[in-house]
């Protein structure tokens, strides 16, 4: 992980489902770009998306879904699991709920450890461990585990003579908390996904250092970088590392801006991600599930739906639209790119539409192309185009509503009063909508749109999380000595930096089954802790029972270095320029057609007003405004629209 004060440029480089991003911050200067992802391989659009720049980086901070892919496609590694005797089911049993609550078909995945061992509970004698065959990688989950490393070590270091070049994640390592079902889980998709991601990482890092980059970071889930090394050891972490810079970024603007509440919306090629941001902070989760398997570690809380730009409009059986999940992808990308694609996606039907045009795109689009996607799947529904491309619209937006729904009414807070924060390629199109179906204050489309998760890469610090869970409140001041000991100087180690360190602890009822997690200081007195745990769990579940007794069960540390680039670094933008549009006819929702005003982005300036219905286009992203929608050019360059 690279210091801001570093000699030469870093690059935020975030890969998606259709496009790479990257933004290349030297200090004074920002750069941008946009090449189309290369599924096979990520670093090949990592070394594309660098080359066309003027000088090689001396950084690249690297947001990537390999991990996930490697999961959701079965890519990982034989894994073999050694648990204490009579847990090795652990993870075919799980937990009482199923996957799917009126589906009795519905199974849970396999479990990932086709190979399942119990050691003896009461030895330490690790000679005892049976036979593993040959394992590509080993997971040691022990009952008791997050308080038993020295043991899970032993173990290590006997199999690591069995198996000299198999890696081993040990759950006292990945994640020292309670529930051994969790845990277990966790630390098998650790070393499920470790050969595959570490494989990635090397051939990445080799690639960037032919071209004469130094150093390589990556984007944890919670939020923060971690080095080279630590992705590789712990690819769990990086489960959720390609949105996670997006909401990054989202969270600083909203600061910047004065927005207590915010939901991030971030709407790419493949997907739209959303997640909720209060008072400047994403909010965070310490356990989700992923394709199915639990991962109890640190992640921004993002919920994400099949619906992006290159999501694919298709008949199902009934004859209904529908739109999505699938997507057109990389290639052949959507019709109108003119790269190969024939269906007809929600790209196709804004170009369609007029909302997508060519006035400030990188893009060459076939829009004669795009036409005939609509037309044919105009005519397998038996409907006109123009009415087909706006029922391919409203469809994804109204999916969209559910996944913005989903982070805040679903979670009891009401979306009404907070602002949409819009970007990705896509965002801009949809955000005022969304923002006015939900009755929301206003959206907020930032400067940078297009590859605004890349500039979250750069917005955001190294950062370490430590978890550890405790029997009692007697346990608390010896568990957050050892939690911030740890989070700093492991921090320490990968940035050269303690940071600053925070502290939380996790409360429940007595007996309950989740838990709260609060910000606590650790000078403050212990009985602070129950009354914010009522506070919030009024807040979050309608009700406290204050009478009720408390218990903590597990204390964390998140230790924090300094971003390579904060927010008021960004170059301001130039004053108001009275920009004069060009004129193009575009759809409205009612099927209505109006001359549209089409603006360049960077022909606006601070203080420009801009009345719907109206364009606003860039060489990344298309932001569009309705009849009834208004839109000022704020200081830093965000368009905020209202209505």
């Amino acid at each position: 992980m690279t210091p801001p004060d570093a000699v030469g440029s870093t690059a935020g480089i975030d890969v998606g489902g259709t496009f790479t991003d990257l933004v290349d911050w030297d200090g004074r200067r920002l750069a941008t770009g946009k090449v189309p992802s290369t599924p096979e391989d990520q670093s090949g659009g990592v070394i594309n998306a660098v080359q066309p720049l003027e000088s090689t980086p001396h950084a690249v901070i690297h947001g990537t879904t390999v991990a996930t892919n490697a999961l959701l496609e079965g890519r990982g590694a034989t894994t073999a699991l050694v648990t204490t005797e009579g847990f090795e089911d652990v993870l075919a049993i799980g937990r009482q709920d199923r996957p799917a609550l009126y589906d009795s078909m519905a199974d849970r995945p396999e479990p990932l450890a086709s190979t399942r061992v119990g050691v003896p509970r009461d030895t330490n004698r690790a000679e005892e461990v049976p036979d593993l065959g040959e394992p590509e990688s080993i997971a040691v989950s022990l009952l008791y585990g997050y308080r038993a490393g020295e043991r899970e070590a032993s173990i290590a270091d006997r199999l690591g003579e069995r198996h000299p070049d198999v890696p081993i994640s040990l759950s006292s390592e990945v994640v020292a908390e309670f529930r051994e079902f969790e845990r277990t889980s966790t630390t098998v998709l650790n070393a499920y996904l470790r050969p595959e991601m570490s494989r990635y990482l090397r051939r990445l890092a080799d690639e960037l250092e032919r071209i004469g980059v130094a150093e390589v970071g990556v984007m944890r889930s919670s939020g923060g970088l971690m080095s080279l090394g630590d992705a590789a050891r712990l690819p769990a972490a990086a489960l959720l590392s390609g949105p996670a810079g997006g909401v990054v970024a989202a969270a600083r603007l909203s600061l910047d801006m004065g927005y207590d509440r915010a939901i991030s919306f971030d709407m790419g090629g493949t997907s739209t991600d959303v997640s909720r941001i209060e008072n400047g902070v994403p909010q965070l989760t310490y356990e989700r599930p992923v394709a199915g398997y639990p991962c109890r570690m640190a992640s921004v809380d993002i919920h994400t739906v099949g619906a992006g730009g290159g999501s694919i409009g298709w008949r199902d059986p009934g004859g209904s639209l529908r739109v999505g999940p699938h997507s057109a992808g990389a290639v052949p990308g959507p019709a109108s790119y003119g790269i190969g694609g024939t269906a007809a996606t929600v790209t196709d039907a804004n170009v369609f539409l007029g909302r997508i045009g060519a006035l400030g795109s990188s893009l060459t689009l076939d829009i004669a192309a795009g036409r005939r996607a609509i037309g044919a799947l105009a005519a397998e529904l038996g409907m006109a185009p123009a009415e087909t491309a706006g029922g391919i619209v409203t469809v994804v937006e109204e999916t969209m509503a559910g996944a913005i729904r989903r982070v805040s009414v679903e979670e009891g807070v009401d979306p009404r009063g907070a602002v949409l924060v819009a970007f990705g390629g896509a965002g801009g199109l949809h955000a005022a909508a969304l923002a006015k179906r939900l009755n929301m204050a206003a959206a907020v489309v930032p400067r940078y749109a297009g590859v605004f998760s890349a500039l979250g890469l750069l917005l955001s610090p190294p950062r370490v999380d430590v978890a550890l869970s405790i029997s009692g409140a007697d346990e608390l001041a010896g568990a957050l000595h050892a939690v911030v000991d740890a989070a700093g100087s492991n921090l320490q180690a990968a940035a050269g930096t303690r940071g600053t360190i925070a502290t939380q602890v996790d409360v429940r009822y007595l007996g309950q089954s989740h838990e709260l997690s609060i910000p606590y200081d650790p000078a403050a007195p212990v009985a602070s802790i129950a009354a914010e745990f009522h506070r919030l769990h009024r807040e979050r579940n309608g009700f406290a029972r204050p009478t009720d007794p408390v218990e903590i069960v597990t204390v964390r540390a998140v230790a924090q270095g300094r971003p390579t680039l904060n927010w008021d670094d960004l170059p301001p933008l130039g004053s108001a320029t009275g920009a004069v549009p060009v004129s193009r006819e575009i759809t409205a929702a009612d099927g209505t057609t109006h001359p549209a005003a089409v603006y360049r982005s960077d022909a606006l300036g601070p203080g420009d007003r801009i009345e719907g219905p109206a364009v606003i286009e860039d060489a990344e992203a298309t932001t569009y405004l309705g009849p009834d929608d208004r839109a000022t050019v704020a200081a830093k360059g965000a368009l905020v629209i209202e209505w």
